[in-house]
């Protein structure tokens, strides 16, 4: 299960709540910059829990915001304090992708579409390899291994006994046909995208090229939802220098209807094994 102490999660929880209070005193984030005499940015990012917040940014809100309750205060003090601590992939260094982890960590399941390879929580050793290689064909051999380690770390969430991640997985056919490393690399990472389809708490579908366009041609996003009711929803989508959260619920919404159509014009998850299992044959023929 994952941490009782996730500080992405922690960092969420808290600017939601210091927004909350901003909204009581139907202030603007720009009077609160003005107030305390930093850039509007600042406030934004500690709101939408995208910076770290230091116990003296609460402190200073909390008096803006002319929060008179002390249990208040200390309260949220202690958010501060626990989302500064350090998950299980700060000890890998630098990851772009950090928040993300932070949220897949704590996340009650996860909704993704993916057009052009296999997800990362499905992937193979060998094959997560020749991709981070492809994807970034000017890393060190260090730095890829690291991205492999992190992404083999990530799947643990998907074999915990007693709270593993509900995953839903919708791929393009592109994504299997796709050869990333060599034919027996395919070969593997097919069997396996059968296998774990076949856990109870993992359903995975095809979009076969024969339905043409369909709700997911914009590209790859993601759907996390958590288990505390308190903390909203976010579509993920992933960029190249930089990755765009939204938590707004209309946007969430927008991407769950579409997400619903994917899963209706995709093959159902027996279609899906046997649409696999005959793309991998191909692969082992040559």
């Amino acid at each position: 299960m994952a941490s009782n102490v996730n500080p992405t999660v922690r960092r969420r929880r808290l600017g939601q709540e210091l927004r909350r209070l901003r909204e009581l005193k139907n202030m603007t984030a720009e009077e609160v910059a003005d107030r305390l005499l930093v850039s509007q940015s600042k406030i934004s990012r500690l709101e939408n829990g995208r910076r770290s917040i230091s116990q003296r940014d609460v402190r200073d809100l909390c008096g803006v915001y002319e929060v008179e309750d002390n249990r208040v205060v200390e309260s949220l003090m202690q958010m501060a304090k626990e989302s500064r601590q350090q998950g299980w992939w700060h000890a890998f260094g630098d990851i772009p992708y950090s928040v993300y982890i932070g949220l897949e960590t704590d996340a009650a399941s996860l909704r993704v579409y993916e057009p052009q390879v296999v997800p990362g929580l499905l992937q193979t050793r060998a094959y997560a390899e020749a991709v981070c290689v492809g994807a970034q064909p000017e890393a060190s051999a260090a730095d890829i291994d690291k991205r492999v380690q992190v992404r083999m770390r990530r799947q643990e969430r998907i074999s915990e006994t007693r709270h593993p991640l509900r995953l839903w997985a919708v791929l393009d056919e592109a994504a299997l046909r796709r050869r990333v490393g060599g034919r027996q690399t395919m070969v593997e990472q097919l069997e396996r995208l059968n296998e774990i389809s076949q856990l109870p708490h993992v359903t995975v579908q095809v979009m076969p090229f024969s339905m043409g366009a369909h709700p997911g041609v914009n590209g790859q996003y993601a759907i996390l939802e958590f288990p505390d009711a308190s903390d909203s929803s976010v579509v993920y989508l992933e960029g190249v220098t930089s990755d765009l959260y939204l938590e707004k619920s209309h946007d969430v919404q927008s991407y769950s209807v579409m997400y619903e159509h994917l899963r209706a014009e995709a093959l159902n998850p027996d279609q899906t094994r046997e649409f696999i299992e005959n793309v991998a044959k191909d692969y082992a023929r040559g």
